[in-house]
């Protein structure tokens, strides 16, 4: 029961400290500055709505790039012409027929380049090389503090 009181106390202590810490600072002044060229006049030309968006959807966008003829149909040689020239790419005896080791030619090639001693197989050493190479995220490039932004923070 007392640890209930005391917990009790606690809460009671730690608002009355947060009240007393921040209660002064509710009515204070804006501590930052106002941004440069900011004045009520600028506030006034801003417009009544809200720019709108293209009426163009993702889905729009995406079968405008299939219509290759703009006729507003897609047909079954224009849905299936980008599979038709990536197939085109592994065929390489242009027989029309795709081989196993066609389809297969970088998986081998990758494991080919890997296989260091010629053995057959890789060691973990030689796996390691197989790894695919991501670029890596781009660091956030932030604006160096302007001189008066920093006289103003004393």
């Amino acid at each position: 029961m007392w640890r209930y009181l005391a917990a009790a106390l606690g809460t009671v202590l730690l608002i009355a400290a947060a009240y007393s810490f921040m209660g002064g600072r509710a009515g204070s002044a804006a501590r930052l500055p106002a941004a440069p060229g900011a004045d009520a006049a600028q506030a006034t030309d801003l417009p009544d709505t809200a720019p709108e968006a293209s009426a163009k959807t993702r889905e729009e966008r995406r079968f405008g790039r299939y219509d290759k003829d703009k006729d507003g149909a897609i047909t079954r040689a224009e849905y299936l012409a980008s599979r038709q020239k990536a197939f085109a790419r592994l065929d390489s005896d242009r027989n029309g027929q795709l081989s196993f080791e066609e389809w297969a030619v970088k998986a081998t090639t990758k494991f080919a380049t890997a296989d260091a001693n010629k053995d057959g197989a890789m060691t973990p050493g030689e796996f390691v090389t197989t790894a695919v190479a991501r670029k890596p995220k781009p660091k956030c490039v932030c604006p160096a503090p302007t001189a008066g932004a920093a006289e103003d923070d004393s």
